[in-house]
This record gives structure tokens, sequence and C-alpha cells, in this order.
């Protein structure tokens, strides 16, 4: 089936704040894909935003992503492309990227030389998470300042996985911790397995394995087996992190970590709120452009 991209020309601050604009929506069409580049290494304030969808773009799909945009929103360029994956087709090219202890490339670049950091391998993909986010990225900092602050994980979950960079991450910082990777989207199935075996991440249940379900939030019996978990990572969105707070906060332990992401510094507030209403306290946050990266730690009961 072939695929279609609708493409516009605008300043970076323009094509930035659009990009913002659909990451605060609460609903958007899973089959429309985002992306944002400079156009030229000389020319870094001249953009192209870019919307790739696996059909022909309709007229609501015009509007939606026209709504993005304050204003006056810049003409849209359809373009009909081969067939091919649409949304590994607007991550290529994607320029590796260090974070915390991390090394994150595709498979067109080379491993990190340095002994000191470990590189993986996240192929653009058809899953979210390939660490060029700042929610991905500023989340491997946080899990690198964690483990270097004493945190000790024998049971983690990553909920909403995407790609598995966030759980192979943990699971390199906590090498023999029992590790859970979940998301709603069952192609993430895939996707996980494909990427655990290139970056040599076993897959299992055993202590030092990732064991990779298909779940909405915390709704399938083995990861309600597993909890309680002395880390639970949500990379996700804001609105989710809020509704999900009271059943992710009984699935970690009294003393335990959350590590949240997907939300907007403008939502800090909010999700921070709800998390303070489950019983979790502020231990440490990031700020990564727009986005806030928060650590919370779950109070003592006894």
């Amino acid at each position: 089936m072939p695929s279609w991209k609708l493409s516009a020309v605008a300043p970076k601050a323009v094509v930035e704040a659009a990009l913002d604009a659909h990451a605060a929506l609460d609903e958007w069409d899973g089959e429309i894909a985002l992306s944002g580049r400079e156009i030229a290494a000389d020319r870094p304030d001249e953009w192209v935003f870019e919307a790739w969808m696996p059909r022909k773009p309709t007229a609501k799909d015009r509007w939606a992503i026209r709504a993005l945009f304050d204003d006056r929103p810049p003409r849209l360029k359809s373009e009909q492309l081969p067939p091919a994956d649409w949304l590994t087709l607007s991550q290529q090219g994607a320029q590796p990227i260090r974070a915390g202890r991390f090394h994150v490339h595709t498979p067109d670049y080379a491993a990190s030389d340095d002994p000191a950091v470990r590189s993986f391998a996240i192929p653009a993909s058809q899953a979210f998470g390939t660490g060029h986010h700042e929610t991905t990225a500023g989340c491997l900092a946080m899990l690198t300042a964690m483990k270097a602050r004493g945190v000790v994980a024998r049971d983690l979950a990553d909920i909403g996985t995407g790609t598995g960079l966030l759980a192979f991450a943990a699971l390199d910082l906590w090498p023999r911790a029992r590790a859970t990777a979940s998301d709603i989207d069952p192609v993430c199935a895939g996707v996980v397995d494909h990427n655990a075996a290139l970056n040599g991440i076993a897959s299992g249940h055993r202590p030092g394995e990732l064991t990779m379900l298909v779940a909405d939030g915390m709704d399938d019996p083995l990861l309600r087996m597993r909890a309680p978990f002395d880390l639970l990572i949500a990379n996700i969105l804001a609105r989710p992190l809020i509704d999900m707070a009271p059943d992710l906060a009984g699935a970690v332990a009294d003393g335990g970590h959350v590590l949240l992401a997907g939300l907007l510094e403008t939502q800090e507030r909010a999700v921070r709120r709800a998390w303070r209403r489950a019983g979790f306290r502020l231990a440490a946050r990031l700020v990564e452009g727009d986005w806030s990266i928060l650590w919370l730690r779950k109070r003592r009961t006894q």
C-alpha cells in the first residue's frame, strides 16, 4: 500500500511549537507520525515539518495538522511515497546521541569506543523510543543518576516501553534485576524482541532477563504477580500518568522509585499532584527542552 507525506518549510521555532502542540494533545490519530528537522547545516533556522501516513491525506487530516500551528499555518505539500514503512522513513538519518552512560545509535552508525559507555543500536522503528526525543534521552540520563545515587532495583518494570530502550538501559545498570517491559501496542512485542537480540539482551523470566508483555497499564496477570517493583518506568503522556497514578503507585514497593516522563514542563504540576496523592515525593527532576523527567520515591508506610 502506498504511503503519503505532508510537508511544510517553516522557521525552527514554528516547527518545534507545532510538535510541542501535538505532544500536549490527549488524542491523536496513531497512523499519523510527525517529525521536524533542519534542512541544511548552513541554514539552522530553516526547518521542514513532515507528517507521514499510510493513506492519502483527507481534508480532516489536513485540518488536524494545520491546527497544530498558531495563527497562519504554512502551506502543506502533499507527496505520495513508494511502498515503504512510513514511520521508519520518518526516523531515518537520526544522529547518535549520548545520554547518561549510554550511546544510542541506529545500525547505520558505529557504537561508541569509550569503554565507560554502553552503546545500544536501535533501528528506526514502528515503535516510539529511539532515544532521540528529549523524554527518552532524559530518562537515560536520570536512570544513570539514580544508579549513581545508590538506587537498588531487584524487580523493575517499563510501562509503555516502545522499542524497549529504557528497559535495556535499566537492565544494564541493574544486571541482576528481574525486568518486565510492556506496551499497549501489539507491534511493540516484535520490535522489542528484535532489539533485545540485536543488543545482546536476554529474553526470559529469570533475573537478568527481560520479559515483554502486551498490556494496558497494569492489566496483565504477570505484571500484577511480579509487583511490587523497586523501580517502575513510565515514559508515556501526562494524562495517562495522572489517570493511572493510583494503579501504577500500587505496583511500587514501599520506598521504591518511579521514573515518569512524556509530560511537558507546563503539565508537571498536575502530574506531581496526582502522584503526591498516591504517596510519592519528588527525589529529583530534569528538564530537557520543554519536557520534564521526574524521579519520585514512594513513602514508607511503616
